[in-house]
């Protein structure tokens, strides 16, 4: 590839370091974009929302950028006396913009300004005939044609793959996020377990959770947080009361910079039953199999085929789930590839962050999960959680 096209939200933030803006809140292609040339020498261009602009400069390295106008009316004007004429002050600015009469902004982003640009930029890159690595995954369809198009004469390729490995492998800034993300996330999980008691209700145990974690959140950089509790026999089930007996499920996370956690524990309201002891016993010896291989060079699937293993042979022989963890950063969703599954094909790299889980949501019985956000360096796994992996018995 001479160069790689970045368009997704995450992709932009990414090769960025600035937010891509409201426009892509549809996750249709062509709101903003990078353009990023294999040669080092030639600089990145950057296509981002006339709305964004400013701030953008302020943020990221990239210092070629281009605008394209969104459907937000706005501006700036400096040094405007309370007492000016708003009318004719205005026009001197649209004038000095080139904006006639006929200007017009967007429903909401027009992507065809964004392919524009990116032609203008290739050509005097002298790559208006180069192999150019898109991100696929960030296109519909729907968005295909018209990209395809705004870039011919160029030949598209799928990029995809490069893309998101430069993303699964983090910078010091990025493994500072997540452990502030995930040493939150445990703040939100011990108040939970300390909340947890004959007569809870599954939404106030998710209150406390929210409540926790707001009341610790550093003045900035949290922009969210995320529950997955369960109580009692039904993992998926309504807003249940606890009773004596029952499992109490935690898989929560935090967003650092948009940057996500993702940690589990599980809790049992007294003593476990032998059942609930043989199941959590099983998922143990599966995590501490898997947890172990965590290293580089180690491909995902061979991960997956430990962990599973040592589950089945503690009895439960048909046991069968498709991954036992991702990546993670600053996606829609809280799971990125690469997946510690059997079919992934990718290896584990230093640098990368990893939410290794083991779970299991058996209806009649319960939710349980062992979850540790883990960073892979070059003497082995790190695990990012501090609280006890075992079976909490409240």
């Amino acid at each position: 590839m001479d160069a790689l096209l970045l368009l997704s939200a995450e992709g932009f933030a990414h090769a960025t370091g600035a937010a891509a803006g409201v426009a892509t809140m549809w996750r249709r292609a062509g709101a903003v974009a990078v353009l990023v040339p294999a040669d080092p020498g030639v600089p990145e261009v950057a296509v981002v929302s006339d709305l964004f602009a400013a701030g953008f400069r302020r943020a990221s390295h990239i210092t070629d950028v281009r605008e394209s106008p969104i459907w937000v009316e706005a501006g700036a004007i400096k040094g405007l006396a309370p007492e000016a004429d708003a009318v004719a002050e205005l026009a001197a600015l649209w004038r000095a913009e080139g904006r006639g009469a006929d200007f017009a902004r967007p429903e909401t982003f027009n992507a065809s300004v964004t392919y524009r640009h990116l032609n203008e930029a290739l050509a005097g890159m002298g790559l208006a005939r180069g192999r150019i690595g898109v991100e696929f995954q960030a296109l519909s369809v729907a968005d295909f044609p018209l990209l395809a198009t705004g870039l011919s004469p160029a030949e598209i390729v799928d990029g995809t793959g490069v893309a998101r490995g430069l993303r699964s492998v983090k910078s010091a800034t990025e493994i500072g996020h997540l452990r502030q993300a995930v040493g939150l996330a445990e703040v939100g999980i011990a108040a939970v377990k300390a909340a947890v008691a004959p007569g809870v209700r599954r939404s106030e145990l998710a209150t406390v959770w929210r409540e926790a974690v707001a009341g610790a959140a550093p003045a900035t950089g949290f922009s969210g947080a995320w529950e997955y509790i369960s109580v009692g026999p039904d993992p998926w089930g309504g807003d249940a009361v606890a009773k004596a007996g029952d499992l109490v499920k935690i898989d929560v996370g935090c967003l650092i910079e948009g940057y996500t956690s993702d940690s589990g524990r599980t809790c049992v309201i007294g003593a476990p039953s032998r059942v609930q002891g043989q199941i959590f016993e099983a998922l143990q010896a599966g995590f501490e199999a898997g947890f172990g291989l965590l290293c580089p060079g180690v491909p995902l699937a061979e991960v997956h085929r430990e962990t599973q293993g040592a589950i089945r042979a503690k009895g439960f022989g048909a046991y069968a789930r498709g991954h036992f963890g991702h990546s993670l950063g600053t996606g829609p969703g809280s799971e990125e590839w690469p997946f510690i599954s059997a079919s992934g094909g990718a290896v584990l790299e230093e640098g990368m962050v990893m939410a290794f889980e083991c779970p299991w949501y058996l209806t009649g019985i319960g939710g349980f999960i062992i979850e540790d956000q883990v960073e892979i360096t070059r003497d082995g796994p790190v695990s990012m959680n501090r609280l006890d992996r075992g079976l909490v018995r409240l």
